[in-house]
């Protein structure tokens, strides 16, 4: 594998701490410009604020309540709790959208970790409104079957959120199984076939109840180059971990026998569309016509706690 490259795309929790946030990846002028990753640990009582400028966020409760104040372009403001999780593998959360040219307000009563998932918005001229999903309004989606399932929470796809450029989703794996299976990418424009997107992946993990005390819970995400434009990446990721996808097959994300894999992805590209259109990678696309034939693992969905 490239170490240049896992160098460039992966970044390991605590690498990219910036302003007090645990995580940080902002758009740069080179080959990072559509989308971005904050994660901000708030302790009881404490708050966050930030001005949106030119991007809009969704708020993603990771473990606690979160409180989400906003003050939008119009002057009009807006109030939402967010209920939030004891983790990620407790169930899907309430969101809350956040558009551009407005500011914002974390609180976490009673101390919490939570996302904000941003994309650049300038498909439309004017900001969108404030919107609160909540979690029972989330559709929660079984992809794949076999060593293939996987639990899709989709709360910021095109179906669901209006927004400008970002879509985004949990995507929650069964220790021993396959994501984002077969390799996929999404980094041109075709009409009705592809869309150029660049894509975040941050990772959470957790060992199963049978696991020993002290189990290291790791996972594993490929990234390869398509055409002329290379990338090499096999990273091993743990809770707090990123792995950016500017181009390229991606796939799989692999979840270790012993270990639940989670992961929030967040995409963004600078085509007119906002859509989610993939293609396979040719070698391996022939692995979804197995899954007529196959069950979608009983463990599925994730809910409760262990």
């Amino acid at each position: 594998m490239s170490l240049a490259d896992t160098e460039r795309w992966v970044r390991p929790f605590g690498r990219g701490e910036s302003d007090g946030f645990a995580v940080a990846i902002q758009p740069d002028e080179s080959a990072w410009r559509h989308t971005g990753l904050l994660v901000a640990h708030l302790d009881a009582g404490g708050t966050r604020s930030l001005d949106t400028g030119d991007r809009e966020f969704i708020v993603v409760p990771l473990s606690g309540a979160v409180r989400v104040d906003v003050r939008d372009a119009a002057g009009e403001e807006h109030g939402v709790d967010l209920p939030g999780r004891v983790s990620v593998f407790t169930g899907p959360t309430d969101v809350a959208y956040v558009p551009k040219d407005a500011s914002l307000t974390l609180s976490g009563p009673g101390g919490a970790r939570v996302a904000l998932a941003f994309a650049v918005a300038n498909k439309q001229a004017d900001p969108l409104p404030f919107k609160h999903i909540p979690a029972d309004d989330v559709p929660v989606e079984l992809r794949g079957a076999g060593q293939c399932s996987r639990e899709v929470r989709n709360f910021g796809t095109p179906d669901v959120l209006e927004a400008d450029s970002i879509i985004a989703c949990e995507v929650l794996t069964p220790a021993g199984n396959w994501s984002s299976y077969p390799p996929h990418k999404h980094d041109e424009e075709r009409p009705g076939e592809e869309t150029e997107l660049e894509e975040i992946y941050y990772f959470e993990i957790r060992p199963t109840p049978d696991a020993p005390e002290g189990a290291d819970a790791v996972g594993y995400q490929r990234v390869y180059g398509a055409g002329d434009r290379p990338i090499d990446v096999l990273a091993e990721v743990r809770t707090g971990d990123v792995v950016l996808v500017p181009h390229g097959w991606h796939g799989p994300a692999m979840a270790p026998p012993g270990y639940d894999l989670y992961y929030l992805n967040v995409m963004a590209g600078p085509g007119p569309e906002r859509k989610w259109l993939i293609c396979d990678d040719p070698a391996h696309g022939w692995v979804r016509g197995q899954w007529a034939d196959q069950q979608v693992d009983p463990r599925l969905p994730f809910g409760g706690e262990q």
